[in-house]
Parts: structure tokens; C-alpha cells; sequence
């Protein structure tokens, strides 16, 4: 399960999730798929296979490519240090 690292800010959009690094100043946005995985795996306490499931079921991508958009999507948001496993450290 995945949690947003401390120091970390989420706001939800009218299009999907704004976060922002309070230490670093940087800030992304999600469109409605990434908050719609992003919410999946932090309030959910989902896996990446129920993120999977979830955008096969609303929108139009098969599940090879919506794995390997999940897997992209925690890989960047780990490195970047928006997020870390329940235990501590990036996610992986």
C-alpha cells in the first residue's frame, strides 16, 4: 500500500489530482486516469491490480496497457519522492 510522503499536498481537481512538494516547491497534476489510479491505491489501500481492473472498466484500454500504465505512474511518483510504501522508502 502506498501513502503520500510527508511534506507532500494533494488537492483534488475538477480534472483530476494537483500534489504538491511543500520541501521542493515542485507540483504535478494528474489527469483523471492517474487520480483515478493515485485514489486507488491511497484511499482504497489498492493494489496496483485493482488500479488495473478500474481503468479497464472505465475507459477504453486493455489490461497490458493499463499494467503497464499503473506500474509508470508509481515508478514516477516514487522517484520523484511524492510517495513511499506504508512500511517507509519508495515503492517498487
Amino acid at each position: 500500500m502506498l501513502r503520500l510522503r510527508d511534506g507532500v499536498s494533494r488537492a483534488d481537481t475538477d480534472t483530476g489530482i494537483a500534489l504538491l512538494d511543500e520541501n521542493s516547491g515542485m507540483y504535478w497534476n494528474l489527469n483523471g486516469t492517474g487520480a483515478l489510479v493515485l485514489r486507488t491505491l491511497l484511499e482504497d489501500g489498492g493494489t496496483q491490480e485493482l488500479a488495473v481492473r478500474r481503468l479497464t472498466g472505465e475507459y477504453a484500454v486493455d489490461s497490458e496497457s493499463a499494467r503497464a500504465d499503473v506500474l509508470a505512474l508509481v515508478e514516477q511518483l516514487g522517484s520523484s519522492g511524492l510517495v513511499e510504501s506504508e512500511g517507509g522508502g519508495r515503492p517498487g
